[in-house]
This record gives C-alpha cells, sequence and structure tokens, in this order.
C-alpha cells in the first residue's frame, strides 16, 4: 500500500542527492545501481533506457529499495521500499532533462539513445533518519 512522503524525506529528494535503486535480479539476488531522482508528488521518478537492467529487472519484479544521503550531510539518510508502478514513455526526455537540470544545471546531454522511459515508484516504507554526528573526514 502507498504511503505519502514525510517533508524531511521530499525534501532530501528535491535536492540533487545521489541515491542507489536495488533491484531484483531473476535469480532473486540484488542489484543497486546509483541514480538521479526527481519526484512527482509521493511518487518517486527515475529515467533510464527501457533495455537497462535496472528497466527489465522491474517489469519482471516490480520491488524495489532506494536508498539516499544528504550531499552536504551523509548523516542525514532515508530508505524508501516500494514498487515501480509505470514504465512511462521518456523519448522526448522530458522527465530526464528536469532531473537532469537540477543536478548539473544543463539537460541531459546524451540525446541520442531510444527507448528512453521514466521508473514511477511508490513507496510503501519508508524511514528517515538524521544521526548525530558531523562530517569532518581525517578529523578536521
Amino acid at each position: 500500500m502507498a504511503i505519502p512522503l514525510p517533508e524531511n524525506v521530499r525534501q532530501l529528494v528535491d535536492r540533487a542527492n545521489f541515491a542507489h535503486l536495488a533491484t531484483l535480479m531473476e535469480d532473486g539476488s540484488p542489484h543497486s545501481t546509483p541514480v538521479w531522482v526527481g519526484r512527482e508528488g509521493d511518487r518517486i521518478v527515475i529515467g533510464t533506457s527501457g533495455k537497462s537492467l535496472k528497466a527489465r529487472n522491474t517489469r519482471r519484479d516490480p520491488r524495489v529499495a532506494i536508498s539516499m544521503v544528504d550531499f552536504q550531510d551523509p548523516y542525514m539518510e532515508t530508505q524508501l521500499r516500494g514498487r515501480v508502478i509505470e514504465q512511462r514513455p521518456d523519448n522526448d526526455l522530458k522527465v530526464l532533462d528536469a532531473i537532469s537540470v537540477r543536478y548539473t544545471g544543463k539537460p541531459f546531454p546524451m540525446r541520442g539513445y531510444e527507448d528512453r522511459i521514466a521508473l514511477v515508484i511508490e513507496a510503501d516504507k519508508v524511514r528517515y533518519m538524521k544521526l548525530p554526528f558531523e562530517h569532518t573526514p581525517g578529523g578536521k
């Protein structure tokens, strides 16, 4: 059952933070890949090729998990579990361009690929955590 994303998770997703998307291989083993994400209301959106492993995996089994940490404060994190409810065509790169602009300031540069889609994900479990640490690598 889909649940709404809490405001702190929405804020984390709306910033240019990298996420990791886990899908399930045919043998049940996990496959994880770093991704850019967008948001449409309470749904997470990821642009990809319809031929990508993540697209093929989610056509067979729509269950996914996403983890994300804040770029500026990696002790601020979220984990989501849910399912891909739609593989929407995005050949005009409308979805991917909007996400790319947020991450890079420019439209998605790789224009020649066919079969672009947007994976639309609804969460059924969401966890947010802010650990009480300061990110100071090397103790500086």
